[in-house]
């Protein structure tokens, strides 16, 4: 499936793997941070400047209805300042021919 391709390509880095996922024109959303749209804006957007390495991300749950998924799951990365980020996540996706048209994520650090 589409996302969890998508996933393991966060995981291990992999660009080319994550914007095989997207539709040309993805709209990516997260709520009170930032607005992109296209794969190039998308692909800016992998890169967390306050972090370093590769995310640990854990899917712990999915759902789906007609066009639209919801991920839930978890996400450790190491910050450049030290320590670590642990996370709690929740993706909107949705989709156009198995493909990631707009994803809205909502994290929270915990």
């Amino acid at each position: 499936m589409t996302i969890e391709t998508y996933i393991d390509g966060l995981n291990k880095g992999n660009h080319e793997r994550i914007l095989a996922c997207l539709t040309d024109d993805v709209e990516w959303r997260r709520p009170g941070a930032f607005y992109v749209v296209g794969k190039d804006a998308f692909e800016q957007k992998i890169e967390n400047e306050e972090l370093t390495g590769l995310p640990e991300i854990e899917l712990t749950h999915m759902m789906e209805d007609k066009d639209t998924v919801i991920a839930e799951g978890t996400v450790r990365c190491a910050k450049k300042a030290g320590g670590f980020m642990n996370a709690d996540f929740c993706d909107v996706f949705v989709m156009e021919d198995a493909k990631i048209k707009r994803l809205t994520t909502y994290i929270s650090e915990v």
